[in-house]
C-alpha cells in the first residue's frame, strides 16, 4: 500500500542514515541473484514520489544543502546527496525566490558551486560552464527529470524560476542517466507539483529600468482524489540598454489522480513566451572595453527575438507491492524561436566607426516526443539490501532551420550615438535543413548496501540515436546511426552517522556538434568519450543546521575535432582536453536566525592536443585554457533574522577570468558581484522585499567574442510585496 502522506517517507529507506546504515552497491546484475524472494519482508512501504513535500516549507528545509533529502538529479533510485557517490547539489525553490533571482540561470550560477553564465541571445540565454567544460553540448538541462534536445546550440526552456520547486545539480559525467551531451553536469528543474493541502501565493514588484514582475501560484485538493497545482508569472522591463524592452511569460498547471492509494496519474502544461533584450553585445575599441557604450544597442531599430514552448507531460505511477514500483512519463514538446538582428560588431580603426555584420534571421521549429519508463525493484541479495532501477528512454525530434545565410550586409555606426538604421536582408529567409533524430536507450542503475556502512552504487545505459537530416537548398540527405554504452560505479562508506566518503568512476559521451542539428561535415565523426574519477566527502551535523562537501575530480575527454597538423586543410578526430579540480561547499545555521551558505571551485582546464587552422597554417594550442571557462569561482550568501520580522541578507557572486579564443590572446576579466536584500513581515503571511543588484555597479562580460563583449546587468532595485493564503 501507498503511504497517505509522502513525508512518511521518513520511516523508510531515507531515514536509514539516522538508524545506522548508508549502505549499497550499484551491481546490475546482482539485483536478480537467488535470494530476491524475501524482499517484501524487509523493505518498509514504498511512495510513488519521494521527493514530493506536500506541507508547507520550512526556515529548516529550505535552507542548506539539502544532504539528506531525496532527488532525482544525481540518481534515478531518488537517493539523498549523501548516499550519491557523486556531486548532487539542491537548490530550494523559497531559497531561490528570497534572494530575488527570477531566472533559472540566476539561480544556477549564483547559488550552485562551480557554475558559471555563458548567456546570450544565441543560445536562448541558458549556456553555461562547469568543471572546465562549457555550452549545451556539454552542461544539461532536464525539465522534471526529461532532457530538452538541443538544435543549433539553443535551449529555451524552462526559464522562469517562480514555478521550481528545487532545482537540481549534478556535477561531473550525466550520461549515464541521460545520455550524449553531459560530461560537465546536468541542472534538472523540478516543477511544483499538485497538494493535498491547499496553498495560495503571490507577489508584485517594480524596479529600476521599468521593471514590473507579478507571479500567482495555488494548488490544493478539488475532491478525494484530484489534486491541482497552477502558476503563472509575467515580467516587463525598459532594460538597461537602448532600445532593450524585454517581457516573458510562463504559465504550468497539472492536475493529479490518485485513483488508488497506489495508482496516480499526473497531467501537466507547461508553457513559456520570451521577448529578452535584444541586445548582441558591446564593441571593444582597439581591444578595450569603452564604459561610455555601456548603455548602447548597436542593434537594428526593427530587430527582433521571441522563444515560445510549450511542453505536455503524462506521468503514471504504480506501486504494485512493497518490492516493485513502475513509473511511466510520456511528454510532448514544441519550441519555435525567431530572430532578426545585426549581431556582429567590430572596431574599425580607420573609420573610427563600429563596423556592424551578420544581419542575421533564423527561425527554429523544434519538436520533440518522447516516452521514458521505468521499474525499480527493491530486493536482497545474499542478505544484502539492493535496490534497482531499470528501463527505456523513446524520442523523436523534428526539426526545421529557416534562415537567410549566407547572413550579408554590412553597415557602420558611431560608437557613442549610433543611428540603429533597418534590417538588410540580400539573401532572402527561407527553409534551409529539416532533421528528423529518432532515440532509443535502455538504462540500469542498482545499489546494495554491502554492509549498514558500505554500498556501492553503478549503472549502465546504451544509446542509439539515428539523425536523419535533409538539406533543403541543394537537394541532399544523409542518415547516420550512433552507438554509446555509458557506465558508472561508485562506493559509499559512512564513517559515522552523516558522515560519507565517497569515490566513483564514470564514462560520458559528448556530440561533435548537436546532433537533431548536426552538420554534413560533422556526421562521419564519432561522438566524443570522456572518463572521471572523482573521490569527496559529505557531511550533514549538527542536528542538519550545518552541512559541508569537498570533492577532487578528474575529467579527460577525447576525440575532439582538431586540425591534422599535416594537412592544415584537414580535420580529424583526436583531439583532447582536461580538467581537474577541487571544489567545496558549507551552509551553516550558526546561531538562531542566521545562516551562511558558501561554496568555492578551483580548476586547472586545458587542451592537451588541440589545432586549428590560422592563415593558412596550423596552430597548436595545446596547454590553454578552453573558451568560456573561469578557473576560479566562488559564492557566498549570509542572512540574519536581526528583529521579530525583520531579515537581511547579501550575496557575493565571484567569477575568475576567462578566454574569448582558443589562443588565450583575447581575455575577459574576472569580477565580483554583490547583491543584497531586506525583508519586513507585517504579518505571518505576508513580506516587502527591498532588493538590490549588483550593488557596486561592477561592469563586467558573461559572454563575447575577441571584439565584443556581452555585458551583465548594472546595478538595479527592485520592491515586492509577497503574500501566501
Amino acid at each position: 500500500m501507498l503511504p497517505a502522506h509522502p513525508a512518511r517517507i521518513v520511516s523508510g529507506r531515507h531515514n536509514r542514515r539516522r538508524s545506522g546504515p548508508l549502505a549499497t552497491l550499484l551491481l546490475v546484475a546482482a539485483s536478480f541473484g537467488p535470494a530476491a524472494a524475501g524482499a517484501a519482508e524487509s523493505e518498509p512501504p514504498v511512495t510513488l514520489d519521494p521527493v514530493t513535500v506536500t506541507g508547507r516549507a520550512t526556515d529548516a528545509a529550505a535552507a542548506g544543502l539539502a544532504l539528506d533529502r531525496p532527488n532525482t538529479g544525481g540518481s534515478r533510485l531518488g537517493l539523498m546527496p549523501l548516499e550519491t557517490p557523486a556531486s548532487v547539489e539542491v537548490i530550494d525553490g523559497r531559497t531561490i525566490r528570497d534572494r530575488g533571482q527570477t531566472s533559472v540561470t540566476e539561480a544556477v550560477t549564483q547559488n550552485a558551486t562551480g557554475f558559471t553564465s555563458l548567456a546570450a541571445p544565441g543560445n536562448g540565454g541558458s549556456s553555461l560552464a562547469t568543471r572546465g567544460f562549457a555550452g549545451h553540448g556539454s552542461v544539461m538541462q532536464l525539465y522534471d527529470g526529461t532532457r530538452l534536445y538541443v538544435g543549433s546550440g539553443t535551449v529555451t526552456f524552462p526559464f522562469d524560476a517562480w514555478s521550481a520547486e528545487r532545482i537540481e545539480v549534478l556535477r561531473g559525467p550525466a550520461s549515464v542517466l541521460y545520455g550524449e551531451g553531459a560530461i560537465g553536469g546536468v541542472v534538472n528543474v523540478v516543477p511544483k507539483r499538485p497538494t493535498t493541502d491547499s496553498r495560495n501565493e503571490a507577489t508584485v514588484a517594480i524596479g529600476t529600468d521599468g521593471t514590473r514582475r507579478a507571479a500567482f501560484g495555488s494548488g490544493g485538493p478539488v475532491g478525494e482524489k484530484l489534486s491541482y497545482r497552477l502558476d503563472a508569472s509575467g515580467n516587463r522591463s525598459n532594460g538597461w540598454v537602448d532600445r532593450g524592452d524585454t517581457k516573458n511569460l510562463a504559465v504550468s498547471g497539472a492536475v493529479k489522480l490518485q485513483a488508488t492509494p497506489d495508482l496516480a496519474f499526473t497531467l501537466s502544461n507547461d508553457y513559456g513566451d520570451q521577448q529578452p533584450q535584444e541586445y548582441f553585445g558591446t564593441p571593444l575599441i582597439a581591444g578595450s572595453l569603452d564604459r561610455a557604450l555601456r548603455h548602447r544597442n548597436f542593434n537594428v531599430a526593427d530587430s527582433d527575438i521571441r522563444y515560445r514552448d510549450n511542453w505536455t507531460q503524462l506521468k503514471t505511477e504504480w506501486a504494485v507491492s512493497d518490492a516493485l514500483t513502475l513509473r511511466n512519463t510520456a511528454y510532448h514538446l514544441t519550441s519555435h524561436r525567431h530572430w532578426k538582428d545585426v549581431e556582429s560588431y567590430a572596431w574599425n580603426a580607420a573609420t573610427r566607426g563600429i563596423q556592424r555584420s551578420s544581419y542575421i534571421e533564423i527561425y527554429h521549429d523544434q519538436r520533440q516526443v518522447g516516452d521514458r519508463f521505468d521499474a525499480t525493484w527493491r530486493n536482497s541479495v545474499f542478505g544484502m539490501k539492493n535496490e534497482m532501477v531499470g528501463g527505456f528512454d523513446l524520442n523523436r525530434i523534428e526539426f526545421k532551420h529557416t534562415n537567410n545565410s549566407p547572413y550579408g550586409g554590412s553597415s557602420t555606426v558611431d560608437p557613442f550615438d549610433p543611428a540603429p538604421g533597418l534590417f538588410l536582408n540580400s539573401a532572402g529567409t527561407s527553409p534551409r535543413s529539416r532533421s528528423r533524430t529518432r532515440q532509443y536507450s535502455l538504462f540500469a542503475e542498482n545499489r546494495l548496501a554491502v554492509t549498514p556502512q558500505l554500498s556501492l552504487v553503478g549503472g549502465i545505459r546504451y544509446d542509439a540515436p539515428t539523425v536523419e537530416r535533409w538539406d533543403l537548398v541543394a537537394g541532399t540527405a544523409y542518415t547516420k546511426d550512433f552507438r554509446a554504452t555509458s557506465w558508472r560505479t561508485g562506493a559509499v562508506y559512512e564513517v559515522i552517522p552523516g558522515l560519507a566518503l565517497y569515490g566513483q568512476y564514470a564514462t560520458a559521451v559528448d556530440p561533435v556538434g548537436n546532433l537533431v542539428s548536426l552538420s554534413p561535415t560533422q556526421k562521419d565523426f564519432d561522438l566524443s568519450t570522456g572518463r572521471q574519477i572523482e573521490i569527496g566527502v559529505k557531511q550533514s551535523f549538527l542536528e542538519g543546521r550545518g552541512e559541508w562537501t569537498l570533492a577532487a575530480y578528474r575529467i579527460v575527454k577525447d576525440k575532439l575535432l582538431t586540425t591534422d597538423p599535416n594537412q592544415p586543410a584537414v580535420t580529424v578526430q583526436v583531439g583532447q582536453q582536461s580538467s581537474r579540480g577541487l571544489e567545496a561547499s558549507l551552509s551553516l545555521g550558526l546561531w538562531e536566525g542566521v545562516r551562511v551558505d558558501m561554496n568555492g571551485a578551483l580548476l586547472r582546464a586545458k587542451y592537451d592536443d588541440f589545432t586549428q587552422t590560422v592563415s593558412g597554417r596550423a596552430v597548436s594550442y595545446a596547454g590553454n585554457v578552453p573558451t568560456g571557462v573561469p578557473e576560479r569561482t566562488a559564492n557566498v550568501w549570509a542572512n540574519w533574522a536581526f528583529l521579530p520580522g525583520w531579515e537581511v541578507r547579501a550575496g557575493v557572486q565571484y567569477v575568475g577570468k576567462t578566454y574569448a579564443d582558443a589562443a588565450n590572446t583575447s581575455v575577459r576579466p574576472s569580477y565580483t558581484v554583490v547583491n543584497a536584500g531586506l525583508d519586513y513581515r507585517p504579518t505571518d503571511n505576508t513580506k516587502l522585499s527591498l532588493r538590490a543588484f549588483n550593488l557596486f555597479d561592477e561592469v563586467y562580460a558573461v559572454a563575447g567574442s575577441t571584439g565584443s563583449w556581452v555585458l551583465g546587468r548594472p546595478r538595479s532595485a527592485e520592491l515586492a510585496f509577497s503574500m501566501t493564503f
